[in-house]
């Protein structure tokens, strides 16, 4: 059987060939100037070592200005960086995407500390908060999960865990599908059974690999061409890398009953049926086997119910029942020819743990990172320390000018007006820090139109809730966007508010948290308010 790597084939690629190079450990200290180097995974913490370390730290970052650290895979230049670093820091909590990670952890020089900032940051004083993921479905919404620590394999958290499809028992001519849209709604496939000409019901999967770290949760979208009854057989393997043996784990058979009553084969087989809510097909390192993890009021990974997958049928309704899209998924079919989908709720690759990784958009959270790189950048340089204190002191003090600046500003938003409406899940702690009311987001998949509910819905609460405004993040914003759409259908202004990178336009952290701000203000406030 021929696996195809969904989510990274680049990084044992390129540490091969920066090691081929002659880049070695060794080679690690400060450079030509004396500046300790440092490497940090995103444009933002960048910025933070740079304010707290001045001309002592050289400070490269990962993920260029204007990419999704969600997706961004390391060049070999990066790993370059890596290799030469004597500090790395990682905001981590699942953030970024794994090549990075793995990029880190496999070519950091073995004395260099590396450093999960959000991780640590809470001993700081830094608020977290769960990533709870509410969507009040009325179709199931099927991810993949990965469960546990895998600890016992000696997994860490560059190891990486593979689920595959090993085989198909499908409607005749029947093709199933999984797979991700990315953020400009080309879609990269996790697994594809079947195929319109084939007329046996079994069927070997191709493309079938779709890998995630411990721990890690990843949104998805599934197709069926046909109603009726599917059997996906369904593997996984753990690769905890350092020399370990892999392990394989115990295979299961995810059953799903499109367009028809799942009823009369949950009698028959007296399974589980699984309508609503959220569900993953669930790689569970503690059972050592591939099942099902099911919360049917979607309140969030602390509600999950394992359910043993020959005891569930998910139902995938005739509702579901919409049309190819023209451009990229062929692999489904001919573009216009019906399908059953259960569309990704969150567009991207989205890997993502238990806690919102995004704490920065609590400025408070943002000086407790300073402390933490305060603190690592004294432990890497001690000779360093006093220049580290007295800048970190009073770069602390301008975060708490800035905080005051955020809370001052948004203040000026009436209450009844601070709902706000974006593309993604990443705005809570701005949203807790400052008073607003996250009234929903909208994912921005070009791949599958909103239906008719979801517009009305979002159409009913810009006019409910008279919301003159939503938001995208800039570098989201040169894609088509159903939010912008629906937003110009309703009269309503589209206006920029950052997430997760800088840009030219605002290049620094505070530069970023102003803007957001005065964005807020700006496109939130009536047009005759005088508040100061």
């Amino acid at each position: 059987m021929t696996r195809t790597v969904v989510t990274l084939v680049t990084v044992a690629s390129v540490a091969t060939i920066s090691a081929c190079s002659g880049i070695g450990r060794a080679q690690a200290g400060a450079d030509q100037t004396g500046a300790l180097k440092v490497v940090t995974t995103t444009g933002i913490l960048a910025d933070l070592v740079r304010q707290v370390g001045g001309e002592r730290v050289s400070v490269n970052a990962l993920v260029p200005d204007g990419a999704d650290p969600h997706t961004y895979e390391p060049s070999l230049r990066d790993i370059r960086d890596v290799a030469y670093a004597d500090v790395a820091f990682s905001n981590y909590l699942l953030l970024e995407e794994h090549a990075i990670i793995r990029a880190l952890d496999a070519n950091l020089p073995s004395q260099a500390r590396s450093v999960s900032i959000a991780e640590v940051a809470a001993a700081y004083g830094a608020k977290v908060r769960p990533l709870v993921e509410d969507r009040a479905l009325d179709t199931v919404w099927l991810g993949m999960r990965v469960s546990g620590s895998g600890e016992k394999y000696g997994a860490d958290r560059a190891s990486e865990i593979s689920l595959y499809c090993t085989g198909a028992d499908l409607p005749e001519g029947s093709v199933a599908s999984a797979w991700l849209t990315t953020t400009f709604g080309a879609p990269s496939i996790a697994f594809t059974a079947g195929g319109q000409t084939e007329t046996s019901q079994t069927h070997a999967c191709s493309n079938d690999q779709m890998r995630l770290p411990a721990q890690a949760h990843q949104h998805m979208s599934w197709g069926f061409t046909k109603p009726g009854i599917y059997r996906l057989t369904l593997g996984a393997t753990i690769r905890p890398g350092r020399g370990l043996p892999d392990s394989n784990l115990r295979s299961g058979t995810l059953v799903v009953a499109v367009g028809i009553d799942p009823g009369e084969i949950a009698a028959h087989e007296r399974r589980t049926v699984v309508d609503s809510g959220h569900a993953d097909v669930t790689v569970d390192l503690e059972h050592g086997d591939v099942t099902l993890m099911a919360d049917s009021h979607a309140g969030g990974d602390s509600s999950l119910e394992r359910i043993n997958l020959d005891r569930a049928v998910l139902s995938v309704p005739a509702s579901t029942l919409t049309s190819i899209p023209a451009d990229g998924f062929r692999f489904l079919g001919h573009p216009g020819d019906p399908i059953y989908l259960l569309p990704q709720a969150v567009l991207g690759k989205h890997v993502h743990g238990e806690i919102d990784p995004h704490l920065w958009h609590d400025v408070s959270n943002a000086r407790a990172y300073v402390q933490v790189i305060r603190d690592e950048l004294m432990r890497a340089d001690p000779e360093g320390a006093a220049t580290y204190q007295r800048r970190s002191a009073a770069y602390l003090n301008e975060l708490a000018d800035l905080d005051t600046y955020m809370a001052q500003t948004i203040e000026q938003i009436p209450p009844e007006r601070r709902h706000l409406v974006t593309t993604t899940d990443a705005f809570a702690y701005l949203a807790d820090a400052y008073g607003l009311d996250v009234a929903g987001f909208l994912a921005p998949n070009p791949a599958t139109e909103p239906s008719l509910a979801d517009r009305q819905a979002l159409q009913a609460a810009l006019s409910d809730l008279k919301i003159p405004a939503v938001f995208l993040e800039p570098n989201l914003a040169r894609g088509r966007s159903p939010l912008r759409t629906i937003a110009e259908e309703s009269g309503v202004k589209v206006c920029p508010l950052y997430g997760d990178t800088l840009d030219s336009r605002a290049p620094t952290y505070i530069d970023m948290m102003r803007a957001n701000a005065d964005s807020l203000r700006e496109c939130l406030c009536p047009a005759d308010s005088t508040k100061e």
